[in-house]
């Protein structure tokens, strides 16, 4: 360890160390996509349809929000077990903190065995289903409508709210293989080459652009024209994941700056350009949010259609206040980075409780985002696309016929 690893960690650290927020954070998508399962159900919106999961064909057989349940529950008690004999072993020492970070870091692998193992009978379907998922979109592989591409887009877009936890999942790993320090103590997010962390942050965002390109490519091989079919939306929406790019790059190179590379501009002009293109994705992501993934009327000229309360639409399955309160959220959230700025909120940023905090607002974000958008894509196969949109059954059927 370093000499000034101990005054580092602080209280938070040493009650909840590093790799189990990590942890956490990761088990909360598990438990998360079961409570979307279970109460869009209650909405009479199947998810597991809508991304064409086999239905459960006896009445004997557990729903599938139960079998997500029980999948969160058989990873949750491993890391429940797990912080209760660290807490006892080490007893909130920081030298024992750092001395067993083994015992939170084996968690890790506890999990990973649990997902892989063929012979686990919990959610065994399930998770072949995930795995295989996981495994098409992580080279921004998409399958066709009538496969399952709904649920690969649900998933690759999780996992652009997750990219900051899954570099930090690779923090943990690297501190504790990493001589003289721990994964327990004060994270370091330049552990490694300079360039990991940010490549990790980014790779979602990648894998998103590159399936926006697929669902264009389609769309022009199954010749719709642009202006009738708007396939160029998928361009726009490439455009979207774009713009996370400049982001994560000048923030990597804000954290190290370097004034050989840029010459004449100042850490604090690169510190504007940053948060120039940051408020550029925030606002993006923000209007793709309500207006396509919701397709919520706030931000066009439908807005006010005496056929629907403001800023929604027609079709609603959920309350109008749940709608109104979705887009206040949201917009908080994909804002949230602005605290920096904010006098008392500055240590959301600055201290590893803060970002603690505004990872699981993300986190919470994508759980909520899941809520309207598989309501929005129910309502688009069954009562047709909202305007603008893209008829995919007319795609299909292109694509079928070529």
């Amino acid at each position: 360890m370093g000499p000034d690893q101990h005054a580092q960690l602080d209280d938070f650290g040493l009650a909840f160390p590093f790799p189990y927020r990590v942890a956490a954070l990761l088990l909360a998508g598990f438990w998360g996509w079961g409570v979307n399962l279970k109460y869009l159900l209650s909405y009479n919106v199947d998810l597991a349809s809508l991304i064409r999961y086999p239905p459960r064909q006896a009445s004997h057989q557990e729903p599938h929000h139960t079998s997500a349940f029980r999948l969160a529950t058989v990873l949750s008690v491993p890391l429940g077990l797990s912080f209760l004999f660290f807490s006892i072993t080490t007893r909130g020492t920081v030298e024992q903190v750092e001395r067993l970070d083994i015992i939170p870091q084996s968690y890790f692998v506890i999990a990973l065995f649990l997902l892989i193992l063929p012979v686990n009978p919990v959610s065994r379907s399930g998770r072949r289903r995930f795995l295989l998922t996981l495994k098409r979109i992580s080279i921004g592989g998409l399958a066709e409508t009538q496969d399952g591409k709904f649920g690969d887009v649900l998933l690759a877009d999780a996992l652009t709210s997750y990219a900051k936890v899954l570099a930090d999942l690779y923090v943990t790993f690297c501190m504790f293989f990493t001589g003289g320090i721990s994964s327990t103590s004060q994270p370091d997010r330049m552990c490694g080459k300079d360039y990991i962390v940010p490549t990790i942050i980014a790779i979602p965002s990648v894998i998103r652009l590159r399936q926006c390109l697929t669902e264009y490519l389609r769309a022009r091989r199954a010749g719709l024209s642009r202006e009738n079919s708007k396939a160029n939306q998928h361009l726009a929406n490439a455009l979207k994941y774009s713009s996370a790019f400049p982001v994560i790059i000048l923030a990597a190179k804000v954290r190290n700056y370097n004034p050989m590379e840029f010459y004449e501009i100042s850490e604090i002009g690169v510190s504007r350009i940053l948060h120039f293109f940051a408020l550029i994705n925030s606002s993006y992501s923000f209007y793709w949010d309500i207006t396509k993934d919701w397709d919520l009327t706030l931000f066009t000229s439908a807005r006010a259609d005496p056929d629907h309360p403001f800023g929604l639409r027609r079709h609603r399955y959920f309350s109008d206040r749940q709608y109104y309160s979705a887009i206040v959220i949201d917009f908080f959230i994909r804002f949230s980075w602005l605290s920096k700025f904010v006098t008392g909120l500055t240590w959301l940023s600055e201290k590893e409780s803060g970002i603690f905090i505004l990872l699981s607002l993300e986190v919470a974000r994508r759980w909520m985002w899941v809520f309207l958008r598989s309501e929005a894509e129910l309502i688009r196969n069954s009562r047709g696309p909202v305007p603008d949109d893209i008829r995919l059954g007319e795609i299909n059927g292109k694509l079928d016929a070529d």
